[in-house]
């Protein structure tokens, strides 16, 4: 990265300028927007394939009043994988924003985007466990809308998208803030249009996995694109 210096001539307030223009320079060059959204959408189609091939673990078995039974299921499979898959997303996030610091000559604000990710993986884990532990307190009910909401807020699709606000926050990067607030929408919501409702349950949680991991590699793209666009000739 280049700049040129021009004279200032003694105005504070052009010194002033100068200086934020130089930082904001500098944080658009630190920026490895894509990276995160890469890493963290391949992550999401790999937990479909956990979800597909594996089987829950069923329990508590009760008649349904509608019909047949319902049980308690739990895919602890997937979950190791969440865990194990997210914190290994991190890592090579770090290690990508190390890199392109290294080649740019620059420092990264990488570190507390990294921690957070990971501390939100380790709340999601608590929490899953501790839902385990209290044997879902409202089933065989639905629990109430503000439980679901904040259940979804933690686990690893809601962490996904909390930990690229505190990126967005870091990078002072209005458009990232803007679609992670637009992905936490549609993965709290969720928005997934009544797509594969019946198809059971190890293809249940696919539709929404696919639209939450889509709109991540989309954002990829478009963010990698506009990298490239301001990048000088």
């Amino acid at each position: 990265m280049t700049s040129d210096v021009v004279p200032a001539d003694g105005d504070a307030r052009r010194l002033l300028d100068d200086a934020r223009g130089l930082a904001r320079r500098v944080r658009v060059a630190q920026r490895v927007t894509w990276l995160p959204l890469l890493a963290l959408g391949v992550v999401m189609f790999g937990a479909i394939l956990v979800y597909r091939f594996t089987d829950p673990i069923v329990s508590d078995c009760r008649p349904d009043p509608l019909g047949g039974q319902v049980c308690r299921a739990w895919f602890l499979s997937a979950q190791i994988y969440w865990w194990v898959g997210l914190v290994l997303a991190y890592v090579v996030i770090a290690a990508g924003y190390l890199r392109v610091a290294r080649d740019r000559g620059l420092g990264t604000r990488v570190r507390p985007y990294v921690v957070t990710g990971i501390a939100l993986v380790v709340a999601s884990a608590l929490v899953g466990f501790a839902w385990q532990l209290l044997d879902y307190p409202y089933f065989p009910d639905t629990p109430p809308p503000l439980v679901t909401f904040l259940i979804r807020l933690v686990d690893a699709s809601g962490a996904t998208g909390l930990a690229l606000l505190v990126l967005a926050w870091l990078e002072r990067h209005v458009a990232l803030a803007v679609f992670a607030l637009g992905y936490l929408v549609v993965a709290l919501v969720p928005i997934n249009f009544g797509w594969g409702e019946n198809w059971g349950s190890n293809w249940g949680m696919g539709p929404q996995l696919v639209i939450n991991g889509g709109l991540l590699l989309l954002g990829s793209a478009g963010f990698a694109l506009a990298q490239r666009w301001r990048r000088p000739r």
